[in-house]
């Protein structure tokens, strides 16, 4: 072989080493950086829910200090949430979620290398200004409330009928559920209380409070 292409061959690697070698400096440097950076910041975790302990996924959780927004995360499936990068300091942690009234958690106190954890219990309102509520009472035929009657919540849309939750009505005979406003809409009731089932359809047209009154024609059981 030509001493020429031997020498070529040489320059060859040794360009790919030297590549080699300032790629792993650069990746050196960088994960460095970033454990630098770790260790001079800190962080914030919690969940999110709503009162009825529902988790919220897609809630906008935004740290804010000196009234100017630094940054935000947005909830996993399972409404939690991890904010990192935070200089240390006192924070102010805002909610937000489609459907729900905006929640605050005022005077968190982030230091560096720490991640402070605000627990499961950050519980945001329904905003009843975006929301379908549907609140119900269910009867036995002599006028009285029907206390732990199951009530299957189901929606009607383009001829198919899609379940959506169970409840049961409360001491006093009530329940109630509420849904994103998707315009007008059929939401089909069936209450089961021992062998009775009745069915009952409340349609809706937009975000507003609906009550409805579901009579059962059975007698109330005697109290032994």
């Amino acid at each position: 072989m030509p001493s020429e292409a031997i020498s070529n061959k040489q320059l060859a690697i040794s360009k790919r080493k030297m590549v080699r070698t300032c790629f792993l400096l650069v990746a050196y440097c960088l994960l460095l950086t970033a454990q630098t950076f770790a260790q001079s910041t800190g962080s914030v975790k919690g969940r999110v829910r709503s009162f009825r302990g529902d988790t919220i996924s897609g809630a906008t959780v935004t740290a804010r200090q000196n009234s100017q927004d630094v940054k935000s995360v947005t909830s996993n499936a399972k409404g939690e949430f991890n904010l990192s990068g935070l200089e240390p300091g006192i924070y102010n942690f805002v909610f937000e979620a489609k459907g729900y009234a905006s929640g605050l958690k005022s005077g968190v106190e982030i230091k560096a290398g720490s991640t402070k954890d605000l627990g499961d219990k950050l519980y945001l309102n329904l905003d009843r200004g975006s929301r379908v509520i549907v609140q119900g009472s269910v009867f036995f035929k002599d006028g009285t409330s029907v206390p732990r009657a199951k009530v299957e919540i189901a929606k009607i849309s383009g001829g198919a009928t899609r379940t959506l939750l169970t409840t049961f009505t409360s001491y006093s005979g009530e329940f109630g559920f509420s849904q994103p406003d998707t315009g007008h809409a059929t939401y089909r009731l069936t209450t089961t209380y021992k062998d009775t089932t009745v069915t009952k359809d409340v349609e809706v047209d937009n975000a507003a409070v609906y009550r409805t009154a579901i009579n059962l024609n059975i007698d109330r059981p005697e109290k032994p």
